[in-house]
C-alpha cells in the first residue's frame, strides 16, 4: 500500500517525539483511502503515552476516544497509530506486532536512533497469535502545496 502524509504533519510528530524524549511518543493517524488505492493521511493526533517508557507505549484512553470523536466530525477514518523508537530503528519490535491487532490499519514507527537525521517508516501486520509478520508500506511525506 502506498501512503502520503504532509511534511508539516511528520514535523509535527518529529517535535512532539523529541519533546517526549527519553520515553516513546505516540499517537494516531486519520484520513481517507482514495479510490486509486492510496492511503491519504490527513491529520496527525499527538497522544500521551501513560506508560512513560522508552520500550513500549499505551495511549491516554480519554484522548483517544476525543481523538476518534475529532475525526468523525472531520469525516476521517482512524488509519492506525504511530509511535516513536527513541534508540532504535524504524521498525516494528516483537512487542509491536504482538500489539498490531489490526491488519487494516497501518502503523508508522518514527525512530530517533540518529539524532538529526529522524526516520518514519509504515507497516501493517499480519498473521495469527503465534506468528506475526510486519510488511513494510511505501511512504511518500509530500510537501504543501502553496
Amino acid at each position: 500500500m502506498k501512503i502520503t502524509l504532509s511534511k508539516n504533519d511528520f514535523d509535527k510528530m518529529v517535535q512532539h517525539a523529541q519533546a517526549e524524549l527519553p520515553d516513546e511518543a505516540c499517537g494516531l493517524i486519520a484520513g481517507i483511502d482514495r479510490e486509486d488505492g492510496v492511503r491519504e493521511i490527513k491529520k496527525v493526533y499527538c497522544l500521551t503515552n501513560i506508560d512513560h517508557t522508552n520500550e513500549h507505549f499505551s495511549i491516554d484512553p480519554k484522548e483517544q476516544l476525543s481523538a476518534i470523536k475529532d475525526m468523525r466530525s472531520l469525516g476521517l477514518k482512524p488509519l492506525g497509530n504511530w509511535h516513536s523508537h527513541p534508540e532504535t530503528p524504524s521498525r516494528p519490535s516483537e512487542e509491536d506486532k504482538r500489539l498490531a491487532h489490526d491488519p487494516k490499519s497501518s502503523y508508522l514507527i518514527l525512530s530517533l536512533e540518529k539524532k538529526d537525521a529522524p526516520v518514519l517508516n509504515a507497516f501493517h501486520v499480519e498473521g495469527s497469535h503465534s506468528y506475526r509478520s510486519a510488511e513494510k508500506e511505501e511512504l511518500i511525506i509530500v510537501e504543501e502545496e502553496k
